[in-house]
């Protein structure tokens, strides 16, 4: 449908992906208004069960961003992170979602403008999938 906003679901670290998107808002750079941010303590505790659950609520994308590989907070959180959504990644075609659906992604506190990127660019890959159902 043309010039539908779509649902994202974005799963972000507290201490780097939150505060990169929270600096892209201060400084009012475009976003797309469909994206709805779950902040989480770490990239690390993000379970491939709540994306899986986004996807079945209704959300046409799920974008996971946290710190990035060592600068985590907590040590590890962003390599574990790494681990399962890459698996999870490769077992969505399985499950019956396109894998151009789900995304994850590192930022850190002072890249407002490169989460702005990466969440304008995920969006408009999910129309892009959408389009071509």
């Amino acid at each position: 449908m043309p010039g539908k906003d779509v649902k994202i679901v974005g799963f972000l670290c507290n201490w780097c992906a939150y505060a990169g998107a929270d600096m892209a808002g201060m400084a009012r750079m475009e976003q797309p208004a469909g994206m709805r941010i779950i902040r989480v303590p770490c990239s690390g505790r993000v379970d491939p069960l709540l994306v899986l659950k986004a996807f079945q609520e209704g959300a046409d994308g799920v974008l996971v961003s946290g710190c990035h590989p060592g600068d985590c907070h907590y040590g590890s959180g962003n390599y574990l992170a790494r681990r399962r959504l890459e698996l999870l990644g490769r077992m969505l075609p399985a499950l019956g979602i396109e894998p151009e659906r789900f995304h994850y992604t590192w930022v850190s506190a002072s890249e407002g403008a490169r989460w702005a990127e990466i969440v304008n660019t995920f969006t408009e890959a999910i129309k892009d999938v959408d389009e071509g159902s």
